[in-house]
C-alpha cells in the first residue's frame, strides 16, 4: 500500500500534472505497477490504483489492490492479431470517460489514443519491444462482480482492473461525483513501485 506524500512525490518527479486545486473531486488516478515482479506473468492482483482529491478543503486519498497487467488467461487466448495489449507506463490526459465497459456496466472507458506493448509469442513472460498507439478498449474496471477475484486470468487483456467489486464501486461512486463538478473527462497515469522513493 502507498502513502498519498509518495504517490504525489512520483509524479512530481517525472513531471506528470497533479491535479491539486481546492473545488471539490479534481481526482488524481494513478496506477503503480509493482516492479519487483519484472516482466513476469503473475496472474495476481499485485499492483494499486491510488485516487487522490479535495472535499470541503479535506485531502482525500484511497488506495486499492488491482492488476494493471493482462493474466495468464489473456496472454495465452489473446484476441488481437498483434497480440496481448499491457498499458505503456504514462500520464494519458484525458483518456477516459464514464462509460458501459463492454456495453454492460459503468466504468471508465478509453477515449483517448494509449500506448501499449504487444506481446504475442505466449511466453509467459512480457515483452517490451513493440509498441501501438491508438484506441483498444482499454478500460478501467472491475473483476468478479460480486467478491474479489484470486486470479487475473482474462480479466485484464490490458486493462486496468480492481481485484475486489467494493473497491471498484467507492471508485466509480467518486468519478461520478467528479464527473458532475468538472465533466466527464479522466486523466489516468500509469507509474511504477520503482518511481517510488
Amino acid at each position: 500500500m502507498y502513502t498519498l506524500e509518495q504517490i504525489k512525490k512520483a509524479m512530481q518527479a517525472k513531471g506528470y500534472v497533479w491535479f491539486d486545486s481546492s473545488t471539490n473531486y479534481d481526482i488524481n488516478i494513478v496506477g503503480v505497477r509493482t516492479s519487483s515482479t519484472g516482466k513476469a506473468v503473475t496472474n495476481k492482483f499485485d499492483d494499486f490504483i491510488t485516487v487522490a482529491y479535495k472535499l470541503n478543503g479535506e485531502q482525500k486519498f484511497h488506495c486499492w489492490k488491482c492488476t494493471t497487467d493482462p493474466g495468464t488467461k489473456a496472454v495465452k487466448e489473446f484476441h488481437n492479431p498483434n497480440g496481448v495489449a499491457r498499458l505503456v507506463p504514462n500520464q494519458y490526459r484525458g483518456s477516459h470517460r464514464v462509460d458501459l465497459h463492454q456495453g454492460k456496466y459503468e466504468a471508465l472507458k478509453q477515449q483517448k489514443p494509449v500506448k501499449v506493448y504487444r506481446d504475442k509469442n505466449k511466453d509467459m513472460t512480457f515483452d517490451e519491444s513493440t509498441i501501438q498507439e491508438g484506441l483498444f478498449g482499454i478500460n478501467i474496471h472491475r473483476s468478479n462482480p460480486k467478491t474479489e477475484s484470486e486470479f487475473v486470468e482474462n480479466w485484464s487483456e490490458g486493462c486496468q482492473v480492481f481485484k475486489a467489486a467494493k473497491d471498484f464501486a467507492e471508485f466509480m461512486k467518486i468519478c461520478n461525483e467528479s464527473k458532475k463538478v468538472h465533466g466527464n473527462s479522466f486523466t489516468y497515469t500509469l507509474i511504477e513501485s520503482k518511481d517510488i522513493a
